[in-house]
């Protein structure tokens, strides 16, 4: 068996192959009472929007587009003067698009897609935003009171968004759209200084670099990532303070952390056997598939000695409480998330990532360093 980790990650990539089968995706449609105008087709690329393409559409409206299939998932809008609207494209082969001027940014279909279902109502509850901030501002009677409200609302829109478009599937597109919308010109999630929202960046960062590991938006998502997170780290520095009665005399760094039950665990109690110590999020799409290797390796290898000392990031408890009520092996939960300080004092910077500690308590490697785990295991255990 190779290294765990590219188990996990190859079973990602597999998902990922059919995006790249066929060169191109077709977005066609029509759009009606709108002879004679003009339909542009723009990209919106990482750094700038460029025009790809334009139609001038007849009385039938009909349109064609071909675009090239992106290497991770990409983002165009069809525009007629200041009427938008948004579409997401990766895998999908044809989007059919059914709109009418003048309503043509609000009131519009779009087939084979849906991903863009959520990619309309998510623009829809932006605009929503934008008229009710436009509203208080106009009838707050000072200027405090009116940015009182106005932050009210963008807290309450983005808490929002975070729990219906951005964790339940943070890999999907319209959880990486929703971290770049804007209000009034200025993003709504900072992903520099405000920790709610640079969780959510590394939360659609790290599903990304799973399936799109080299894709450009993925490295630069990971960048503001990491970026903000180091902007927001100063008080979780590994110094001798943070080490402070953690180390032991193997030079480990002991763990506590409650458990399922919340019970807490420490690392150091297992003592005596080769543990397995793994940094995990169970929220990924593909943490079923690596738990079935995890058990494969538990089952064979738990009665010569083997422990797991699983470190989970989760960041909604109720959700990991459900994934691993039936789990054979310690599993422990940092309340910090992305910002984890027993993942930062074993400087984790990538999930999943696991150590591997003798039975004397020694870390003698991490997974960087493993070439074939189960040849690895056989070692440590002994016979």
């Amino acid at each position: 068996m190779k290294r765990l980790k590219n188990l996990f990650i190859l079973t990602a990539l597999l998902g990922a192959v059919s995006c790249t089968q066929s060169p191109l995706a077709t977005i066609e449609g029509h759009i009606t009472e709108a002879a004679g105008k003009t339909l542009y087709l723009d990209n919106i690329g990482v750094e700038r929007t460029i025009v790809v393409d334009s139609a001038r559409l007849d009385e039938d409206g009909a349109f064609r587009f071909r675009v090239a299939k992106p290497e991770c998932f990409d983002f165009y809008r069809l525009r007629i003067g200041r009427e938008i609207l948004y579409l997401s494209v990766d895998s999908t082969e044809t989007q059919r698009v059914t709109a009418e001027l003048p309503s043509m940014s609000t009131a519009y279909e779009v087939e084979g897609s849906e991903d863009n279902l959520m990619l309309k109502a998510l623009v829809g509850k932006q605009r929503e935003l934008q008229a009710d901030v436009q509203q208080v501002m106009a009838q707050a009677s000072t200027a405090k009171a009116a940015q009182e409200s106005v932050d009210a609302l963008v807290m309450n829109y983005k808490k929002e968004v975070r729990m219906e478009y951005i964790y339940p599937d943070p890999g999907k597109p319209y959880a990486y759209f929703a971290l770049f919308q804007r209000l009034g010109g200025q993003f709504i999630f900072d992903p520099t200084m405000t920790r709610d929202d640079i969780r959510c960046f590394a939360a659609v960062a790290t599903n990304l670099d799973l399936f799109y590991p080299e894709a450009e938006r993925t490295k630069n998502l990971k960048s503001i990532a990491l970026k903000g997170m180091r902007n927001t780290r100063p008080a979780q520095p590994v110094d001798y303070s943070e080490l402070e009665g953690k180390i032991t005399e193997t030079a480990i760094i002991d763990i506590e952390l409650p458990d399922i039950d919340g019970a807490t665990r420490r690392l150091t109690d297992l003592k005596g056997k080769v543990v397995m110590l793994d940094f995990n999020v169970y929220a990924h799409p593909q943490s079923p598939a690596r738990v079935l290797v995890l058990r494969d390796l538990y089952d064979k290898y738990a009665t010569r000695g083997l422990e797991i000392y699983q470190v989970s990031l989760d960041e909604d408890e109720h959700f990991w409480k459900t994934a691993v009520e039936n789990i054979p092996w310690v599993c422990v939960r940092s309340n910090d998330g992305a910002f984890s300080k027993e993942a930062n004092l074993y400087g984790v910077s990538e999930l999943p990532t696991y150590f591997l500690i003798n039975r004397a308590g020694e870390l003698v490697m991490r997974d960087t360093m493993v070439e074939d785990l189960e040849q690895e295991l056989e070692r440590l255990l002994g016979k």
